[in-house]
């Protein structure tokens, strides 16, 4: 059987580096780009900061506030509005050059894929450092954009690779250096272990991968269930048989938005879901897609969610079909509804394609 090559391609702090790519004097400056919501003022979370800026400590996911606290002492410090309209369209020409690489692409999101280079490095590793290079290269030229590459064979040592040397990182780990790659990693290293489970491991006495390696599959899954356990246990011993795969199709469309202020009077929540709608009406549209099914969500304000939603007869792109809709489930939800509401969403889904009579159906 021949050996599998697998690439995950992971940009480095992407949002940020677009913004540096559309201003070069931003390059020399601790650059945080944020998702401000709309309450205003410094309501909001980091999305991506740059290296500069992490040499602060600010994360990902940190509140604004914050991350302004900890670059209070930085006169250049820089916090932008996202721009997901300007990454999306870095992110297709990246994905572009990336995908003239592989023998399978697998899209990932904005900032990252997976590449089965298998066939074209003929199995060789020796290759296949060859030609990650020459993917960042290319990367660097077309999109000038630089960006860590983990090269395994398998998706997940890949995966732990790619975040082993940033920025502008290559690592290769052949089968026969997996062992020595992943035990002296935290435990965190392993996609998908959180805080919470890394603290519950070190409660028991593990901090590092080989550690870990001492509990069987048994005790594993009597503490985190069945599924949990066994992905713990392969996981740690670089187990990994999952195939690189293209990725299917969106199964949901969804727009959710942080209100102004918390509240659960009809008026005010149904003139923020119609603009949701809209949104999400205007990304069916552009794909060419009708949906079946339309639902709506609140995270209330203990940050719980609530969901109600609705399958109509036919499937429909029809805009005022949406906002009836999602006006008739918002009634409905407000009935019975305690708690003041935080945020609201709106989905559609159970999508198919536009047939036939595309450029009349697009009128109603």
């Amino acid at each position: 059987m021949e050996q599998r090559i697998v690439f995950h391609v992971d940009f480095d702090y992407f949002f940020a580096q677009c913004e540096e790519l559309r201003n070069p004097d931003l390059k020399t400056k601790s650059v945080c780009v944020c998702v401000f919501s709309d309450r205003g003022g410094d309501s909001g979370a980091i999305a991506t900061a740059n290296y500069l800026a992490r040499k602060y400590g600010v994360k990902s996911g940190m509140p604004i506030r914050f991350a302004k606290k900890r670059l209070e002492s930085v006169i250049d410090a820089v916090f932008l509005p996202t721009d997901f309209d300007y990454y999306s369209e870095i992110s297709q020409n990246a994905m572009s050059v990336i995908r003239e690489f592989a023998d399978i692409f697998e899209y990932v999101g904005r900032d990252e894929a997976y590449l089965d280079v298998s066939k074209r490095t003929e199995s060789s590793f020796i290759n296949a450092a060859h030609l990650a290079q020459q993917l960042k290269n290319a990367i660097r030229h077309s999109v000038k954009l630089s960006c860590t590459v983990g090269v395994s064979s398998n998706k997940l040592i890949s995966k732990i690779a790619s975040d082993f040397k940033k920025p502008d990182g290559l690592t290769i780990i052949p089968p026969e250096n997996t062992e020595a790659f992943l035990d002296p990693l935290p435990i965190r290293s392993i996609p998908g272990i959180g805080k919470k489970t890394e603290e519950r491991f070190i409660e028991m006495g593990f901090k590092t991968i080989s550690e870990l390696k001492k509990l069987d599959v048994f005790s594993l899954n009597s503490q985190f269930g069945r599924k949990v356990g066994t992905y713990i246990y392969n996981a740690v011993r670089g187990i990994d048989d999952e195939s690189v795969a293209p990725r299917q199709e969106a199964t949901q469309y969804s727009r959710i938005t942080t209100l102004k202020e918390d509240s659960k009077e009809y008026h005010f929540l149904a003139k923020e879901i119609v603009k949701l709608c809209e949104d999400v009406h205007s990304a069916i549209l552009k794909d060419n897609l009708m949906f079946k099914s339309v639902g709506i969500q609140f995270v209330q304000s203990d940050l719980s969610n609530r969901t109600k939603s609705k399958t109509l007869k036919n499937s429909t792109l029809s805009l005022d079909e949406l906002r009836k809709t999602v006006l008739q489930l918002l009634v409905e939800s407000l009935e019975d509804q305690k708690m003041l509401i935080r945020r609201i969403g709106v989905k559609v889904s159970d999508l198919s394609e536009v047939s036939g009579q595309d450029s009349i159906t697009r009128y109603f």
